[in-house]
């Protein structure tokens, strides 16, 4: 995969606070996973689903996904007025399926975004 250098296809905001306290506790080697698979989507034309996968029935709602070793991340985001990214709140996935709660605070955080706009 051939990312290029510093031309942004898209563009991750961060909004308000949800990520960065989901950011500021993880260990170095996930940080810098995290903003390997930002610039990733930011710069490649086609993001493979493996980093960036749209979530059925949540009104637009991406997950942008991390893997370290066997620990598996999710950082939910959605796009706003074509190619900039949103991006919310973050979770270490320990189970198969979303939990319910992170999903329904991602929804939360999108309205709200979406609220102020």
């Amino acid at each position: 995969m051939n990312v290029n250098n510093n031309q942004k296809i898209r563009r991750l905001k961060l909004y308000k606070n949800y990520f960065k306290d989901f950011y500021d506790g993880q260990k170095q080697k996930v940080k810098e996973k995290i903003i390997w698979t930002f610039r990733l989507i930011e710069e490649v034309k086609q993001v493979p689903e493996t980093y960036l996968k749209h979530l059925e029935g949540t009104n637009g709602l991406y997950e942008i996904r991390v893997q370290v070793g066997s620990d598996i991340y999710r950082i939910f985001c959605f796009f706003y007025e074509g190619n900039l990214i949103v991006v919310g709140n973050g979770f270490q996935k320990k189970t198969q399926k979303t939990p319910a709660k992170e999903l329904d605070r991602a929804l939360k955080i999108k309205a709200e975004y979406e609220a102020e706009k």
